[in-house]
Order: C-alpha cells, then structure tokens, then sequence
C-alpha cells in the first residue's frame, strides 16, 4: 500500500478530530463518513476496533506506514521503559516531524515533502530521509539556498506553536532538537496504550 495522499478531512471525520491541523471542512462535517455519517451507530464497538482505531490515527497523524510503524513499535518494546510513550517518542525524534514542529513547514506532509526535496540539513549535513532519527543535541537547518523559499517563509510567518524540546531561530532558519519530549510534552490526542494492547495480542 502506498501512502495515503487521500481528502484527509475524511480521515479527520472517521477519528472524530482534526488528526492533520486546523480544517475548516472537518469543522463543518465533524461527523463520520458515507451515507449514514449522521445515522446513530448501532451497536458497541468491540475491544480490537477500538484499538484498531487508534493505531491508525497515529499512524495517519504521523504519516507512518505499517510496517514502519511495526518496526517503531519493536524498537520501544526493546528499549527500556514504557512502551507507549518510546513509541511517541520515536514517532516525535522524525526529522519530517520535527521540520513540521519548528514550523518549517505547515503540515507534517508538508515537511515530508520539503526534507526529501533536499531543503534540510541536520549537523551541517544535507538529509533527504524523512524518517532519519534525531538525537537530542541534533542542529537543524534550512539548507542556505532554500532559506528563500516561499512556502518556508509563509510557514515561518503563520507559525506560533512553542515547544519546550524544541529551539528555532526564525532569522537564521535554525533550530535544535534539544531533547526527547516527555508524554505530556506531546500534544497529540492519542491513546497509546490501545496500540501497545493490540500489538501485544
């Protein structure tokens, strides 16, 4: 399966959320889906559909697919400490996730686009992989001949989110990862211990 480049507004009505950001669209229709989107649902959802449901909102907020996410998942059941919470955390060290936290970049599909289209550094060093690991100390940087894109600069401009883990520095289009972002550090609406649940099953 290739990577979902689908409306998200209707992901975003399947969750019951704006899992990508400000949706004007969601905000109008926040209801599920199809023809019986309004229709009460009958029925209760079992134990599995409602885990199932939350790995594929994190998956769908963090543009990870499943066997990425899979191989995420095992890496936090090695490491030591709470399983859920490595696994956001793994999901937040992403080089296109942190590209779309300093506000490079307005949506993480956003940032997805503009790592692999070689705009940015880490270290000093160009990195087109999305999925490159960060390490706490890890510098990055608009590459000097992107620094005057359109698109960065309107992003930048639109941008007033603040994070404790994260420096950026608007002028010089710089910015470090200073550290691993606690659990409720992260402002994402995600259960992970339903993920955890049905991975371990």
């Amino acid at each position: 399966m290739a990577r979902y480049t689908g409306p998200k507004t209707r992901i975003a009505r399947k969750f019951g959320e704006a899992i990508f950001g400000e949706d004007k669209a969601f905000e109008r229709r926040n209801y599920p889906p199809g023809q019986h989107g309004l229709a009460k649902r009958r029925g209760k959802k079992s134990e599995y559909a409602v885990q199932l449901m939350e790995k594929q909102k994190a998956k769908y907020t963090y543009g990870i697919l499943e066997r990425q996410f899979r191989n995420l998942f095992e890496k936090a059941s090695a490491a030591s400490g709470v399983t859920g919470e490595i696994l956001l955390q793994l999901c937040e060290a992403r080089l296109d996730n942190v590209v779309y936290r300093m506000g490079i970049a307005p949506t993480r599909r956003g940032a997805r686009q503009i790592v692999s289209h070689r705009h940015i550094t880490v270290n000093g060093e160009l990195v087109n992989v999305p999925s490159y690991h960060l390490k706490a100390g890890d510098i990055v940087a608009v590459r000097e001949k992107s620094k005057s894109l359109e698109a960065i600069e309107r992003s930048l401009a639109n941008n007033s989110s603040v994070y404790e883990w994260i420096t950026f520095n608007n002028d010089t289009k710089q910015g470090t990862f200073v550290t691993v972002p606690q659990r409720l550090q992260i402002p994402e609406n995600i259960k992970e211990q339903l993920i955890v649940e049905l991975y371990n099953k």
